[in-house]
């Protein structure tokens, strides 16, 4: 029985490197898969392209293209190699273009193609009514709307293999989407073969998020161990006509892939294990199992699926303020003591000056910055306490008072102060709303 070796390059935008080299040159590999968007990853994209219509894409694809395409096409002696990423962002059209020109510039011929059609704001544009899940509707965001993507499917991607393409681009795909796309092409399935698109699904769920499902996220000295994990190498899938796949890396890589590892996974950002919705399929996972083959290799098995929903969902990006912040140190005997005293003396100041803000926080980082008001587990004094002081504000010199009001603790505040850091940015928010399947048009562009 055929099976297919699909390899995960990456698991967001900013990921390392060399486990997608290593992945390309040692993985034997039928495809290689860089998932790199988030949500608000594509609206900040956006925000790119609308100051440069020629950005817009991810800033690491130069990089990354760069190191693996020379692995791209066929090799005598391996198998085909062929790269699906949704580095395209905002813009897959422009970044088609540039991965063109770095294969031409590498002296290979490569066939690349541009997945796009989720780019749906100015069909929203029309719709002010439309309500957002954040209860605002579309109208009441005026300018300050830059962004709307649709999640698309495997079904562009799927076209885009039939063209015989080398390099997909795509903008925004729903994650597994990725994964699964290249199993439906390869093995013939169907766009209604629910039992084995949720195979697919899950197995694309796996890989999504590259290194994590290879030990890099689950590691917790003296808990979960983890080896050499400076030099952890991201996953793979060996995959079979009917869905089932063997969740493996490259020998000698760092990491660990185990039933443990695969059912943290498995369980991240799952909402409800046996209704998974993806723009293919509604997976199932509520009776997904592993079984550990042997080191490194493991075997997932029982996923199922069922109709896929009729709506599509979309990611809104718009303009919401901006975000100002200021840090300072305090270290040695009563560095708690001069922290404290510092926020207070920074959050009076905000207010003695008349600083608009709609949400602020003050926090002592390393005490109670993530527990604030639970005792820590031991009583003993810290010997350096860090401040941050951080607001939301809608007027951007609101937010540069912030970080300039910690930074005057140099000379007004407590002893002892130092290492004062500030920023302001402004604030792309994120929120969602579904669309009808039939108001989406994927199409490929060579």
């Amino acid at each position: 029985m055929k099976t297919l070796r699909i390899g995960s390059g990456a698991g967001y935008s900013g990921d390392r490197i060399e486990p997608a080299v290593e992945l390309a040159e040692q993985g034997d590999l039928d495809y290689l898969v860089f998932e790199c968007l988030a949500e608000r990853t594509i609206a900040l994209a956006q925000q790119a392209r609308i100051n440069d219509p020629a950005a817009g894409y991810d800033p690491l694809l130069n990089e990354r293209m760069r190191r693996v395409l020379p692995f791209v096409g066929q090799h005598a002696g391996k198998r085909r190699l062929r790269v699906i990423t949704n580095m395209g962002a905002a813009n897959p059209l422009a970044a088609a273009e540039q991965v063109r020109r770095i294969a031409g510039d590498l002296g290979l011929s490569l066939k690349v193609v541009a997945v796009v059609g989720d780019d749906v704001l100015e069909q929203l544009r029309g719709q002010p009514e439309q309500l957002l899940d954040n209860g605002q509707t579309l109208g009441s965001l005026g300018e300050r709307l830059i962004s709307a993507n649709a999640y698309l499917g495997a079904g562009g991607i799927v076209q885009a293999l039939h063209a015989d393409a080398d390099v997909v681009i795509t903008g925004r795909v729903a994650d597994p989407s990725l994964f699964l796309a290249p199993q439906m092409f390869e093995f013939g399935w169907a766009e209604d073969d629910w039992l084995r698109l949720g195979r697919g699904t899950v197995i694309g769920h796996l890989l999504e998020c590259a290194g994590q499902v290879s030990g890099g996220y689950f590691a917790d000295p003296g808990f979960k161990d983890v080896d050499d994990l400076a030099r952890l190498g991201f996953p793979l899938a060996e995959v079979d006509g009917e869905g089932q796949a063997l969740i493996t890396k490259v020998a000698g890589s760092g990491g660990r892939v185990s039933r443990a590892t695969c059912a943290e996974q498995l369980i991240y950002e799952v909402h409800d294990p046996a209704a998974y919705l993806t723009p293919d399929v509604c997976a199932d996972f509520s009776q997904v199992s592993f079984i550990e083959e042997s080191p490194n290799r493991v075997r997932a098995q029982g996923a199922a699926g069922r109709a896929r929903p009729e709506q599509l969902k979309v990611s809104v990006g718009y303009l919401d303020g901006w975000i100002g912040e200021g840090q300072m140190s305090y270290g040695g005997p009563g560095a708690l003591a001069r922290a404290q005293l510092a926020r207070d003396v920074v959050l009076k100041r905000l207010e003695l000056t008349g600083v608009a803000m709609q949400e602020v926080r003050a926090d002592l980082i390393g005490v109670d910055s993530l527990h604030a008001g639970v005792a820590a587990p031991s009583a003993a004094e810290p010997w350096e306490v860090r401040l941050r002081v951080v607001a939301r504000c809608l007027a951007k010199a609101d937010a540069v008072a912030i970080g300039n009001e910690v930074e005057t603790l140099y000379t007004n505040g407590p002893a002892g102060g130092g290492g004062a850091s500030k920023q302001v940015r402004q604030v792309v928010a994120v929120a969602s709303l579904l669309m009808p399947r039939h108001a989406v048009n994927p199409r490929i562009q060579a």
